[in-house]
C-alpha cells in the first residue's frame, strides 16, 4: 500500500456532494459503499474513495490515525464557543 495515498486520505477533501469539504478519511461508510455500488468517479478522487472504502469495509480506518495532523485541542473536547 502506497504511504503517499494514505496521507492523501487525511488531507484531501471531498470536492462535491453531500459531504463536500469533509476529509476523505472522514466520509461515512454508507456513503463510500454507495460509490462502490454506483461507481467511483474517474481519476485520483475515485482511487482515493475506493481505497478509503476498502479500509472502512475491512475495519482498518484506524490505521490512518497516526497520519492525521493534531488539531491542537484536547481529544474529546468540543470546540470553544465563539
Amino acid at each position: 500500500m502506497d504511504p503517499e495515498l494514505l496521507q492523501l486520505l487525511v488531507t484531501r477533501v471531498m470536492p462535491f456532494g453531500k459531504y463536500q469539504g469533509r476529509l476523505i478519511a472522514d466520509l461515512p461508510g454508507p456513503y463510500l459503499a454507495w460509490f462502490a455500488r454506483k461507481g467511483f468517479p474517474p481519476g485520483e478522487l475515485g482511487r482515493l474513495l475506493a481505497l478509503m472504502h476498502e479500509l472502512d469495509h475491512n475495519g482498518l480506518a484506524s490505521l490512518l490515525a497516526p497520519l492525521r495532523k493534531p488539531s491542537g485541542k484536547p481529544p474529546g473536547k468540543p470546540p470553544a464557543p465563539r
